[in-house]
């Protein structure tokens, strides 16, 4: 699994233990619902800032590690 898919897992896991759907939480981050399709699959290009903003509005943190 790639980076962006793991990342993709665990909003996506955030999302559902939430109860939202990706509408709402495209809405409480002020993107598309397409943009939170493509972060939780782990495609597409979305911005760094753009996957931190849904991950906060869901209380995730994004930690570099290396």
């Amino acid at each position: 699994m790639t980076a962006s898919q793991v990342i993709g897992a665990r909003i996506r896991a955030a999302r559902a233990t939430a109860g939202l759907t990706q509408e709402q939480l495209a809405e409480l981050s002020g993107t598309s619902t397409r943009t939170v399709r493509d972060i939780e699959k782990g495609t597409g290009s979305a911005s760094l800032r753009v996957v931190a903003r849904v991950a906060e509005v869901l209380g995730l943190e994004l930690v570099a590690a290396g």
